[in-house]
């Protein structure tokens, strides 16, 4: 037998101003049961925020995903241009959150509520899109195999040259700089380098392709001009390389992505057909060149 329910027992959730806020806040803090020898000890764990993140364009909603409810004005910048809605920063006119509260007063998502000009906006509504996404999938929703592979602009500035001891340099200097991972061990983090290995700038998330919008939406948000930032820096992710990091950092510009895990066949293909430098299995002392070279002249494919 179906029940019947009264809309009036469904409450609509609260909406209210989110305030902005770091990535080592977007933690919860519970008590666990932590087992040591065989003996189990109650104590405080500190976890990592996993919340619904509605991007909606003039006063559409296009798209959710699960993300870490910071840094979200990066997150609407850093989506919008990776993903083709936008193609440079004076196309989003402002971007205001929105928080979601259900009746007991716990988050249930924020939305994103970006100003879109005319054209992108118009642009936007005849892609028909509607993607619902999730953490660990940056495709879903994808109504053609047309909308899955975005064409980059073709790179015009010379690529980076990155040394093995400048990857070596990154990764000692990106440690100190992921107060989220450090706090929950829970998050990936991508982060710019320049080409000493200095670590210039990072973002975290639960997402890797959530952190790597982040981060370009931070180099947006500061009016960079890509022609002249790329050939001297480049991308370091904690992740595995999918495609679609390889496509996301070609739809910024960049030429190089250094990950420390291993990138997947359709990523190398396409990182060999944009002239990319990708590197997987980064560890110091050590990574393997999957295209492209390290400038060093005694560097091998498997280094």
């Amino acid at each position: 037998m179906t029940e019947v329910v009264d809309v009036k027992d469904c409450p609509l959730p609260v909406s209210s101003e989110w305030s902005s806020m770091s990535a080592e806040q977007a933690v919860s803090t519970l008590n666990v049961t932590r087992w040591r020898e065989g003996q189990p000890v109650l104590v405080p764990d500190a976890v990592a925020q996993e919340v619904p993140i509605a991007l909606v364009y003039n006063g559409i909603s296009h798209v959710v995903m699960l993300a870490t409810p910071a840094d979200l004005e990066d997150f609407a910048y850093g989506f919008s241009f990776t993903e083709g809605i936008i193609t440079h920063r004076g196309q989003i006119y402002g971007v205001e959150a929105k928080a979601l509260f259900d009746a007991q007063g716990q988050l249930q998502g924020v939305e994103l509520h970006i100003e879109l000009a005319t054209q992108q906006f118009t642009a936007l509504k005849a892609q028909r899109r509607n993607l619902t996404g999730r953490t660990g999938c940056g495709l879903c929703g994808a109504e053609s195999l047309q909308q899955v592979f975005k064409q980059p602009k073709s790179a015009t500035s010379a690529l980076v040259a990155v040394s093995s001891s400048a990857i070596d340099a990154a990764m000692l200097g990106l440690k100190s700089q992921q107060p989220l991972q450090q706090l929950t061990g829970a998050t990936h983090a991508s982060a710019i380098a320049d080409a000493s290995g200095q670590v210039v700038c990072v973002r975290e998330d639960v997402g890797r392709h959530n952190a790597l919008d982040k981060l370009i939406g931070s180099l947006l948000r500061q009016d960079c001009d890509f022609s002249m930032f790329w050939p001297q820096h480049w991308v370091l992710t904690t992740s595995r390389a999918s495609y679609e990091m390889v496509q996301k950092v070609a739809m910024a510009g960049g030429q190089t992505l250094i990950a420390l895990s291993a990138p997947t066949a359709l990523a190398v293909s396409l990182a060999q057909e944009y002239g990319f430098l990708l590197v997987g299995f980064a560890k110091i002392g050590q990574c393997v060149v999957y295209s492209g070279a390290l400038s060093e002249t005694d560097a091998r494919e498997s280094c």
